[in-house]
């Protein structure tokens, strides 16, 4: 009698316990919730939340519920290695999400290379990037060097015919800040200055006054969101504005303007992505994020949703876990995403199917203005 109770204990056991339910599929991330990257990783780390949620309600990947694990780097490439090797060794994930910015998703390549984890990047535009890890990297991002095109386009459009870049000191800025110079020789635009600036608002004062002494016309500053903050503010300082100022990443996110109120109005910059396109999907993200936390999604957080989308068509299309297959997936697939159409190019070793909108804050909202067949609105220079 009492073994007969111990079997029925022991089945009722094994039959309710968690060990033989289904595990999740464990996909690990960092991303920098503190540092210099953490107004772009905050609206990051929302969408990959959005995504996990989204995935789970529909039933999960393969019958298998999604389980993020994301740690914080600290916007440091050192930590942000350090992490991934944690998360593959110690957390045994199943897959893996680059972090944000092209200095951190190069830092982890290696990690991601010896344990053969694809990586997909939604926080990377530098082609040096992509040109040294092409076999396990995959992303959408136009690169770095081609931000400003359309931006330079509308400008020798306008009747402006002189510029000033400044750059901050890092890779992807001196990429863009480079791009920008060699498209404007194109368009048949005079560089007046090329230099690098540094982070704190006296410098950006300094930089705002040069370009003021040369009669600039357009004042290109190529840097992350706090730099975007401080050239504005030191051109309220000085009292002078350039027919078009320019800013890389900080005036896409809606905190930009929320800071500056009408002191961001007409600033361009880039976006990878405005929900007015109306790729399938990007409409009911758009309501969904903004619902979620009352807060407008900028592209950065998009890129995030659409990588989930990615990495889960990947999946499907292996119908396995295996990484290898994976890989091989990520590499030979198109599909839709809320960002549109993505498939890597194996050979030129960068997203083949994605340009930058450029886009203009109008009275605190931001305006597509460029290419003209998609704006939502005319671009508006000073006087």
């Amino acid at each position: 009698m009492v073994k007969l109770v111990i079997s029925v204990l022991l089945a009722t056991f094994f039959i309710s316990s968690p060990v033989n339910a289904v595990e999740p599929i464990k996909i690990g991330l960092t991303l920098g919730l503190t540092g210099k990257y953490s107004e772009i990783c905050d609206m990051q780390l929302k969408a990959f939340r959005l995504w996990e949620n989204d995935v789970n309600q529909r039933g999960g990947i393969l019958g298998r519920k999604i389980n993020l694990i994301v740690y914080d780097d600290s916007s440091a490439p050192r930590n942000a290695a350090d992490l991934y090797e944690y998360l593959i060794d110690k957390d045994k994930v199943d897959l893996i999400f680059a972090p944000y910015s092209s200095e951190l998703t190069e830092a982890i390549l290696p990690v991601a290379r010896k344990h053969g984890y694809p990586v997909i990047a939604s926080g990377s535009s530098q082609f040096r990037t992509w040109q040294k890890e092409n076999r396990y990297l995959f992303g959408f991002y136009t690169p770095s060097g081609k931000y400003t095109v359309g931006f330079l386009e509308m400008l020798t459009q306008n009747g402006i015919e002189n510029i000033a870049i400044a750059y901050t000191n890092e890779e992807v800025s001196r990429s863009i800040a480079n791009g920008a110079k060699e498209w404007a020789d194109r368009f048949g635009l005079r560089t007046l200055f090329f230099s690098e600036m540094g982070r704190s608002p006296g410098n950006a004062a300094e930089i705002a006054k040069n370009a003021r002494s040369l009669q600039a016309q357009a004042l290109i500053v190529c840097g992350y969101y706090n730099d975007a903050v401080n050239m504005s503010l030191a051109l309220k300082k000085i009292g002078w504005r350039p027919r078009a100022f320019y800013a890389s990443v900080g005036p896409a996110l809606p905190s930009y303007s929320r800071k500056l109120g009408r002191d961001a109005y007409y600033t361009f910059t880039s976006s990878q992505w405005e929900y007015s396109e109306k790729f399938p999907g990007s409409d009911i993200f758009y309501k969904l994020f903004a619902e979620t936390y009352n807060v407008k999604p900028s592209y950065h957080a998009a890129a995030a949703f659409a990588a989930g989308e990615i990495l889960e068509a990947a999946i499907k299309k292996a119908q396995s876990l295996n990484r290898g297959n994976i890989r091989y997936a990520l590499a030979t697939m198109e599909t839709m995403t809320i960002m549109g159409r993505f498939g890597d190019d194996r050979k030129t070793v960068k997203q083949s199917k994605q340009f930058p909108l450029i886009i203009q804050n109008q009275k605190g909202k931001n305006k597509i203005v460029w290419p003209e067949h998609l704006r939502t609105s005319k671009p508006a220079f000073r006087k």
